[in-house]
């Protein structure tokens, strides 16, 4: 993967959180922010390396930060986000709330218990 911010891909930083809200598909932020990618990793989990980079996004504070270092960080989320599941699967990180709820180590717990139809007593005729 290659660098950020320029190091070897030159990327334009200017106002990059704007730009980057903008975007749709999970290859144009690849593209934005000059990382290169392997496209069978992000057909598998592109949903879940976006999400993950949101998370990581969000716990950053970007108040009072020039473009350049705000760019910096957006791109180190971005790697550490795509590292995460070309290491790992979507189902070991467990991004989306379906996935953090159901621990494939578990039995399901029924939410409903199960009356068969032959145990109950008919209330009239059918």
């Amino acid at each position: 993967m290659s660098s950020c911010v320029g190091e070897t891909v030159p990327i334009d930083v200017t106002d990059i959180l704007a730009r980057l809200k903008g975007l749709s598909a999970a290859e144009e932020f690849f593209e934005v922010l000059g990382i290169s990618y392997d496209p069978k990793v992000l057909n598998v989990s592109r949903l879940h390396i976006m999400k993950r980079m949101g998370q990581y996004l969000a716990r950053e504070d970007f108040s009072d930060l020039g473009d350049r270092t705000v760019a910096a960080r957006a791109c180190a989320t971005l790697e550490r986000a795509y590292e995460d599941f070309a290491t790992s699967s979507p189902l070991a990180r467990r991004v989306f709330k379906v996935l953090e709820d159901r621990d494939p180590a578990k039995a399901a717990t029924p939410s409903r218990t199960f009356v068969p139809l032959d145990s109950l007593k008919p209330f009239g005729t059918w």
